[in-house]
């Protein structure tokens, strides 16, 4: 969460200014209230919320660190303004607004000033939504008069709901509408009354109230919204009557059946404005309809995976294996099922640890784990063992302890379960068709069913592997074991080899040339490491020394390339490598906002070193001449948001695109009026120039 760090009672952001006030005309008595807020001014066109947010946003937090005894109230909160946002509604604040606390203030209090924190997280959305915080620290004088900002307190008290007295409402269920009585109201107002549910989850924020004025009883008839998620026994709400600056607060008792459930979740998703997401259906599908559509779309995407280039690699060790066992169906079968174990198993771990970290507030997608220099060193690391295994230069045999390679002797299958687990490690980069949208709908779906797609996913890229292990005619279409396989097992070393360089070329796009060099450095050191293990030597004391000397060498080499591999890299990286195209420019929230605002559509690529399909798509379509030229005709801005490492506002975009991966292609058009559309992974210079031609001028 971009946060700022205040040494005093403001902090200021790129979206608003927040400070710490108080209130106490009569200094900080004992036992008497003190008021404490948070005053928080927009930027124009930028937008809080309210404690119910509507159908999107969160509500503000105030997290207050007092002396002992002191004691905060709840927030007080003023009266909304209704912000709609196309199809959706949401409750907020603009321009300024003031968010106060009541702190009552011990019996015993005798100091001669009050210290005060405050650590404060809000959500400020504009075409775009941007979760802030801020760390405030004040010093109150406890004996001196505090009203310097008392008409700002007054006025907000003013425009804060209370309870009128002697007003009463009840509400009854109507098919999928509330109807409420409201009695006791001091005249009938002069037009549309506003009502606000302080509940979240209840009613429909956008339909309009329908309301009558009889014998003076007001009656409102409110629809519930599809996705409804609250049953209360007691609705909570805000009347705001025309002309009155604050409203009414009722607690209204609800009669009758409630109807079924929507199924939607109790607190509003983080969203932002509709420009900012992909076009969307006006009624949501049943959510079961869609977890299904998401499993077909997950094996669908899984099983395509295996024509990416990043699982090459495994393919080639995939298909030796099957050539291996092609007469012997038994071994065949048992490698085909313990080969989808170890990919399905795999996937459901990584989606697991992605879960658990994004629960914890890490703002991570898939193929979080390749945004690490230290897991792509590793990577790179296995690929050279393999690489080195397969081209004779030692044995797994000779350096694993005997009761291991006894183990591995007896049960050949766990060796196909480990290369399950290895083409899911390398397969995790990339994304292929269908692939984005399930992951997307995964990350927002409760685990058990996020882990459901990311297993059905995982049974689709093993799918080709157990089909032809299961069906025997599929088999028969491999060649017959032979010599060949000698030479073909050697040959299979290279496409490892290349793998590495790959993996070095994407960390020396994480961290710098001295770190890919110090790596290179490493893995030569492992390869003579693993030389002086496999070459063979007869004398015992003599296979000794070979073997600590290399061990020696690349112990060495490992402590001299750590400290590059944890350096921070230079933030420049990132906007180097995206201008260097040309007609690129780095993205960030505030770009694609002057462009917008200026009335041009904005093209955005989300894309990262480690991505295989991300690189192929750059370099081909992204890089077509032709194209490039339609691009300026149109005046499109073309950005390039680089996710090669961890970067938490690119994620949160993407989660707003609903994806949780690269690569993922979004033009936006230079209105809200016109949504943005969100391209295939497997990008096609005809597709962009489709999507290109729905573009209409801003002045349409």
């Amino acid at each position: 969460m971009p946060q700022a760090h205040a040494a005093g009672p403001v902090v200021v952001t790129d979206h608003v200014r927040a400070e710490v006030l108080a209130h106490a005309p009569d200094g900080i008595r004992p036992g008497k209230t003190l008021w404490l807020g948070l005053a928080i001014e927009h930027q124009p066109h930028w937008h809080t919320y309210w404690k119910n947010p509507g159908d999107s946003g969160l509500a503000t937090t105030l997290a207050w660190k007092l002396p002992a005894g002191f004691t905060p109230g709840e927030i007080a909160w003023p009266t909304p303004k209704k912000l709609p946002l196309g199809p959706l509604t949401n409750y907020g604040y603009e321009n300024k607004v003031l968010l106060p606390v009541p702190v009552q203030v011990p019996a015993g209090f005798s100091g001669t000033e009050l210290k005060v924190a405050l650590h404060a997280e809000w959500l400020v959305c504009k075409e775009i939504c941007l979760p802030e915080s801020g760390d405030f620290d004040v010093t109150i004088p406890a004996n001196a008069a505090i009203a310097a900002h008392g008409p700002l307190f007054d006025a907000t008290r003013a425009a804060t709901p209370v309870a009128l007295e002697g007003a009463s409402a009840t509400a009854k269920v109507e098919g999928n509408a509330l109807a409420i009585d409201v009695h006791g109201l001091p005249a009938p107002p002069q037009g549309d009354v506003q009502f606000f549910a302080a509940d979240i989850g209840v009613i429909d924020y956008a339909a309009k109230t329908g309301q009558q004025w009889r014998d003076g009883t007001l009656r409102l008839r409110v629809p519930l919204s599809p996705q409804r998620s609250e049953s209360p026994a007691v609705l909570n709400a805000v009347l705001v009557a025309p002309g009155q600056p604050a409203g009414w607060t009722l607690s209204i008792p609800v009669e009758g059946a409630w109807p079924a459930l929507g199924g939607a979740s109790p607190a509003p998703a983080a969203a932002p404005a509709p420009a900012s997401l992909p076009a969307a259906p006006a009624t949501a599908p049943a959510a079961d309809t869609s977890f299904l559509l998401s499993l077909l779309f997950a094996f669908l995407g899984g099983a395509l995976l295996n024509l990416m280039p990043c699982v090459f690699p495994v393919l080639s060790l995939k298909v030796f294996s099957l050539v291996q066992h092609r007469e012997e169906r038994r071994k065949a079968v048992a490698g085909g099922v313990a080969y989808t174990t170890g990919v399905v198993l795999s996937f459901v771990a990584l989606a697991g640890l992605l879960l658990a970290l994004r629960a914890g507030g890490a703002g991570l997608g898939w193929g979080f784990q390749l945004q690490s220099p230290l897991f792509v060193t590793g990577l790179a690391a296995l690929f050279t063992l393999i690489g080195l295994n397969l081209a004779g230069v030692f044995e797994f045999g000779g350096v694993l302890p005997g009761a291991v390679g006894g183990y591995r002797a007896k049960h050949p299958v766990v060796d196909d379960a480990l290369s399950g687990v290895l083409a899911v490690a390398v397969a995790s980069p990339c994304t292929a068709p269908f692939m984005g949208a399930a992951l997307g709908v995964a990350l927002t779906e409760p685990a058990p069913r996020a882990l459901a797609i990311f297993a059905v996913l995982g049974l689709g890229m093993a799918a080709p592997y157990l089909a032809v292990a299961l069906v025997p005619a599929l088999g028969r279409l491999l060649p017959r074991p032979g010599a060949w396989m000698v030479r073909f097992k050697v040959l299979m070393a290279f496409p490892m080899f290349a793998t590495v360089v790959w993996l070095l070329w994407v960390l020396g796009q994480q961290t710098s040339i001295d770190a890919m060099a110090g790596v290179a450095g490493v893995l030569v050191a492992l390869a003579f490491a693993c030389w002086t293990i496999g070459t063979p030597v007869k004398s015992r004391r003599t296979r000794a020394a070979f073997a600590a000397a290399g061990l020696a060498v690349l112990a060495v080499s490992v402590n001299l390339v750590w400290p590059l591999l944890n350096a921070v890299p230079a933030q420049a990286s990132a906007a180097s490598s995206a201008q260097s195209a040309g007609h690129w420019a780095p993205w960030s929230t505030e770009a694609v906002s002057q462009a917008r605002a200026a009335g041009k559509p904005v093209f955005i690529d989300f894309t990262a070193a480690w991505c295989i399909t991300c690189q192929f798509n750059k370099r081909t379509v992204l890089s077509d001449a032709q194209l490039l030229k339609d691009f300026g005709a149109k005046d499109v801005v073309l950005l390039r948001a680089d996710w090669t490492r961890r970067d938490p506002a690119i994620t949160e975009q993407l989660a707003q695109l609903g994806r949780s991966g690269v690569p993922v292609y979004v033009l936006f058009g230079p209105t809200d009026s016109q949504p943005p559309q969100v391209l295939s992974e497997v990008l096609t210079v005809e597709q962009v120039r489709t999507a290109l031609g729905k573009i209409r001028p801003a002045s349409m």
